[in-house]
């Protein structure tokens, strides 16, 4: 347990990371309820965009962060999987408009999965809260679900799913950011139960 203290207070340096994502989900997510008519190419431009900047940030957390953090190859992983897939996004905007509810559909699958093991890391380490993130993960989940079982639902529909996802994972986030921070300012000595 004293290991596991060493490591999340040298880990938490960069919470403002995890913050950073929760506000950029969040942000999309308002432009898209409020611009739901400016079409659906501009939607798949922004979630490619926020997708490639998010693939890029949380690399830098995973690296930065890989002596102290166990399990920050899935961070590595899910950076590298957001950078690739908002790269070809960018990069092929036809291809983004045919292909973006499978697309959206996998990596907010994967996103789930892994907010679920997150929220079971921190209950692990008896953390209050934890069952929040899991709710989190669950409904992005069941969103994942629900736009790879009906990828040609509509355009309207589509872009309400992505916003309303993007606001569970944006809240996931700075939840995250916010129990690492608190983790912070206290300190190992705190302990992980003063959340």
């Amino acid at each position: 347990m004293e290991q596991f203290f060493k490591s999340v207070k040298s880990a938490i340096k960069n919470w403002w990371v995890s913050l950073i994502f929760g506000i950029l989900y969040i942000a999309l997510a308002i432009w898209i309820f409020l611009q739901p008519l400016e079409g659906y190419a501009a939607i798949a431009l922004a979630f490619a965009i926020i997708l490639f900047i998010s693939g890029v940030m949380e690399i830098f957390f995973a690296v930065t962060n890989k002596d102290s953090l166990d399990g920050w190859g899935w961070y590595l992983t899910g950076g590298i999987l957001d950078f690739i897939i908002g790269f070809i996004l960018i990069s092929y905007p036809e291809l983004t408009m045919a292909l973006l509810p499978f697309f959206f559909g996998f990596w907010l699958l994967f996103r789930g999965i892994m907010t679920i093991g997150t929220s079971f890391d921190l209950q692990a380490y008896n953390v209050k809260g934890w069952g929040w993130l899991l709710a989190f993960g669950i409904i992005a989940m069941i969103f994942s679900f629900w736009v790879l079982i009906n990828p040609i639902i509509g355009g309207i529909s589509v872009l309400i799913l992505t916003g309303m996802a993007l606001i569970f994972i944006g809240a996931f986030r700075i939840s995250l950011s916010l129990y690492l921070r608190k983790l912070h300012k206290n300190g190992k000595d705190k302990g992980l139960n003063d959340f």
